[in-house]
């Protein structure tokens, strides 16, 4: 569906003189490699988190895919077109919704954007409808239909936002930060829905985000760039068994005032009734360390924690420089 070679990008930045009147005349330029060599594939109905630090190059290459800038080097085919060739074809095909950005009017009421939308992809009255209805009860829209834009709050917007990209019922779906400021609730909702879409119509999702619990509630896959280059492409559960490097256990036992010491853990917090250990998995593992704590104390209750994806991701970005 989404087919990615050597895509490479870069961009003519002129470099700041001292003094702005000597910059007028002479200028020197520097070349800045948004993307270097990007390769890579994804399948129909898949939800890809597609991850990195500021100035990665995530926003370069969805603008790539749906065909607002177009690369130096390389290829790539969505639905076997490229999509700064063809791009009024390639655009019935997509739905992309940028958190900072919108595509709805401002000043009138978010139906009239729809029925605009609806003019615009030349769509039919009965599909126009059956997508609206079902978008209005999915995203619970019905309150916000004849409500100007700018009285809307973030949490509303953003789900107008999804309804506006998904109306002419696209195959995929590119979100750029879409959860970007929301409160919990809206969060909730939108990654409610972004499942519900998947699910029930297969569309093929590519999510940009530095919030890593929108990875980790609904991408099955993570492509990881930074400064440019591709650096990991797999699924989530092998992220955590081959980068995760620490577990946390916390432990409840009868009242003990003598200091714990088991090897390969740093006590984080410790009381005479509870203690709460960071498990180095470098040097131990946790049976390991839940043998020696019943050893040493009268267990009451014992749970285990993996590292937050958050530090997982960071731990990356550290390995990589970047």
């Amino acid at each position: 569906m989404i087919e990615i070679e050597n895509l490479s990008k870069a961009f003519q930045v002129a470099k700041r003189k001292k003094g702005a009147f000597v910059s007028l005349f002479s200028r020197e330029y520097e070349t800045i490699h948004a993307l270097k060599d990007i390769s890579f594939k994804m399948e129909p109905g898949e939800i890809v988190g597609y991850i990195g630090p500021n100035g990665a190059g995530k926003s370069t290459t969805i603008k790539i895919m749906s065909g607002i800038l177009v690369p130096n080097t390389g290829k790539c085919e969505i639905l076997g077109i490229t999509p700064w060739k063809s791009r009024i074809e390639h655009v019935r095909n997509i739905g992309v919704v940028f958190g900072q950005r919108t595509q709805l009017w401002w000043d009138v009421p978010v139906i009239d954007s729809f029925n605009l939308l609806r003019d615009i992809y030349k769509l039919s009255e009965v599909d126009y409808r059956r997508t609206l209805d079902q978008l209005v009860t999915y995203l619970d829209l019905a309150p916000l239909l004849n409500t100007p834009v700018r009285q809307l709050s973030l949490g509303q917007r953003m789900r107008c936002e999804i309804a506006a990209a998904l109306i002419h019922s696209p195959k995929i779906l590119f979100l750029d930060e879409p959860t970007i400021g929301l409160d919990a609730v809206s969060k909730i909702a939108v990654r409610n829905f972004i499942k519900k879409i998947n699910a029930e119509n297969q569309v093929t999702v590519v999510l940009t985000t530095h919030d890593m619990s929108d990875i980790e509630a609904l991408a099955g896959r993570i492509i990881l760039i930074g400064k440019g280059e591709k650096l990991y492409d797999g699924d989530l559960a092998n992220l955590r068994g081959n980068f995760i490097s620490h577990k946390r256990v916390t432990v409840d036992y009868v009242e003990n005032t003598v200091p714990l010491n088991v090897f390969g853990c740093e006590v984080l917090h410790a009381s005479s009734e509870r203690a709460v250990l960071l498990v180095d998995l470098e040097k131990t593992n946790v049976p390991s360390v839940i043998h020696e704590l019943t050893n040493q104390k009268s267990i009451i209750d014992i749970s285990v924690d993996s590292q937050p994806i958050e530090e997982i991701i960071v731990n990356l970005y550290r390995e990589y420089q970047i």
